[in-house]
């Protein structure tokens, strides 16, 4: 039977708030009109509405430019200049870690305040043979990762270059992917923590590029690229990527990590987590 007018529990509107806070921060008329229905409510009664409903509870909290918060995202998200970063790039044997795809070599470096450093960078033997044109593109073949420690060997010491830092990729839900599958497999964990896309940055700061892949985004900006298709070399060149953006990002007064990950997940429709080809990586 198709399902038409029904009414179901709609909880109290705090916590429907709550709820709504949870996809990010958003400001007082978005929350008069989205949460509370009303409609053509001017922004001053918003704002009223909002503090009248929200202001003392202590899970929420109004930030500096007027919109709210829940507390404990703003109290766990460090000014930009305080945040420390992972940017990560991984080489792999093919775009699906989910159909059994592996990792052939990855990079971690490191970006506090401007500073760039490699943190981790190695070769990994996948434990399965690498196609023929991946290793044509990447350069890695059977021969070089054969000796080459697995990802369950070198498992700690990713998770430390990781520890405590912001995961940064270049298209991140592959890297990420990739990556969590990898500790999923090796560890039983999950791989959890804040995460950043460079793709998705340079969508909302480089709004006049038509591509954002690296090659572009990197030409753009003036970065040089050395040992592309490479972990350390594209790591490398996202980091400098990243350093960029935060650079303008701050002229247009992002000052905190969540207002970043927010200006990230803006985008006008949903596009494929995975790249179509590997040279879009």
């Amino acid at each position: 039977m198709t399902e038409g007018v029904h009414a179901a529990p709609r909880g109290t509107l705090v916590d429907r708030a709550l709820r709504k806070l949870k996809g990010g921060t958003t400001d007082s008329l978005t929350l008069a009109r989205d949460v509370l229905g009303l409609a053509h409510a001017s922004r001053a009664i918003a704002e009223r509405v909002a503090v009248a409903l929200l202001g003392s509870d202590p899970r929420v909290r109004q930030i500096h430019d007027g919109r709210w918060a829940l507390a404990a995202d703003v109290a766990g998200t460090p000014p930009l200049a305080a945040a420390t970063f992972a940017v990560v790039d991984v080489e792999t044997t093919g775009t699906r870690f989910a159909r059994g795809d592996r990792i052939t070599e990855l990079a971690v470096v490191t970006l506090s305040g401007g500073r760039i450093d490699v943190a981790l960078e190695t070769l990994v033997n996948p434990e399965c043979p690498i196609p023929s044109f991946i290793a044509s593109l990447t350069r890695i073949s059977n021969d070089m990762v054969r000796d080459k420690p697995t990802f369950g060997e070198i498992a700690d010491d990713v998770l430390a270059a990781l520890a405590g830092r912001v995961f940064v990729a270049h298209n991140v839900r592959f890297d990420w992917g990739f990556m969590a599958s990898e500790v999923r497999r090796s560890r039983d964990l999950d791989l959890e923590g804040p995460r950043l896309c460079t793709v998705r940055l340079a969508r909302r700061l480089l709004p006049g590029l038509k591509s954002r892949g690296l090659d572009s985004v990197a030409a753009y900006l003036g970065v040089e690229i050395t040992d592309r298709h490479r972990a350390r070399g594209d790591a490398i060149a996202t980091a400098h990527i990243l350093r960029h953006l935060l650079e303008r990002a701050e002229e247009q007064g992002i000052l905190t990590l969540a207002d970043l990950q927010q200006l990230a997940r803006r985008r006008r429709r949903r596009k494929s987590a995975l790249p179509k080809s590997m040279e879009e990586l």
